[in-house]
């Protein structure tokens, strides 16, 4: 039985912050830092924005593309590593904004930014053992940066949902594969508010390492190579890992421009793979097959082999990617830190 993604959903805020405006704030040449993650900008979440609102949105795009009804969904799950309440799941808030029936299973998922991927797995293996008709995977994040750290240029918000299922397919998944160990390379601690990362230890043996297994064990385990694919989407930290990544692997620059989204959004953490699937989505046509590749911290990689249906052709998806891309007003550091709560002692009242 045959099973994939029935329809999809993005959402990413319309604020924007330019690389350039930021380290413009803390002295920093911005031209260089541009061109050293290959970043422009990247989205800012409004004050009224947070995981659960993204991804309720995400949530209601994606019924919307599939035009299934919302209480056949079977399992909702919200992958994030920013989920707004520590004890209190996302997951339910996006049931009740669905108008899902009480009668299904729920949960938030945590594992840094593959957290959305796991969430899609965990759908699958569902949905093939008939278990469930449909289930609503989801990854969102609001990611946090300390001022003046390296993250600050690239954590942005946004996210993805997914609709599991067999009927209908915009496109198959043929197989998933993780790879995982126990690589400390990015952390915060409960109380913390800001993260903390292991600085050029997270590449190697931390990104590249899982990315580059992943991706080579999936292959070979149904003995595919990088000229199989037309498209390759790995999360995307920055603008210049995925691209290393890729070349390393051997696929070549066009596979993977096409869901490179993170120099035009930023990094949206449990959002990015997802949000770079989408945009190939968009787009992508019959017998098209698609690599995609997760990475989270801590740390592991989840992959999929993905192969385009006649039915992503006939039923193209409402709200695009690039729409939301093409829909955006900067912002100077000082708005970007208010909505960002980083004024401390002020209190932010909600619109």
């Amino acid at each position: 039985m045959a099973v994939g993604i029935v329809g999809y959903g993005v959402y990413i805020p319309k604020y924007r912050i330019k690389t350039e405006e930021i380290a413009r704030v803390w002295g920093a040449d911005g031209e260089n830092i541009r061109k050293a993650l290959f970043i422009h900008e990247k989205t800012v979440p409004a004050i009224d924005e947070d995981t659960s609102t993204i991804s309720v949105e995400c949530a209601r795009n994606a019924i919307q593309h599939a035009r299934i009804d919302p209480q056949e969904i079977g399992a909702i799950y919200v992958g994030s590593e920013s989920h707004p309440y520590a004890v209190k799941p996302t997951a339910t808030i996006v049931a009740a904004a669905i108008d899902a029936v009480p009668e299904l299973t729920a949960a938030d998922y945590e594992f840094a930014c593959k957290a959305g991927t796991a969430a899609m797995q965990t759908s699958m293996g569902l949905v093939k053992s008939k278990m469930i008709k449909y289930g609503l995977a989801i990854g969102a994040d609001t990611s946090q940066g300390k001022p003046g750290d390296a993250l600050e240029y690239t954590a942005s918000a946004g996210g993805g949902a997914y609709i599991i299922g067999t009927k209908n397919l915009i496109a198959e998944i043929h197989d998933t594969y993780s790879y995982t160990t126990d690589t400390p390379d990015f952390w915060r601690r409960e109380g913390q508010e800001f993260p903390s990362h292991g600085a050029r230890f997270t590449g190697q043996p931390a990104y590249f390492k899982h990315v580059i297994q992943t991706a080579r064990g999936i292959m070979s385990k149904n003995k595919l190579k990088p000229d199989d694919f037309d498209y390759v989407v790995f999360h995307q930290p920055n603008g210049k890992f995925p691209l290393k990544a890729a070349k390393t692997i051997g696929f070549e620059k066009r596979q993977i421009m096409k869901g490179l989204v993170t120099p035009y959004i930023g990094n949206t953490y449990s959002g990015s793979t997802l949000l770079g699937l989408a945009r190939v989505l968009d787009e992508a046509n019959e017998g098209e097959m698609i690599l995609a590749v997760s990475y989270g911290s801590g740390a592991g990689s989840d992959a999929f082999i993905i192969e385009v249906t006649k039915e992503n052709e006939k039923r193209r998806n409402p709200k695009p990617l690039q729409g939301y891309m093409d829909r955006k007003e900067y912002v100077d550091y000082a708005t970007y830190a208010k909505f960002k709560g980083k004024l401390k002692g002020v209190k932010l009242e909600k619109p």
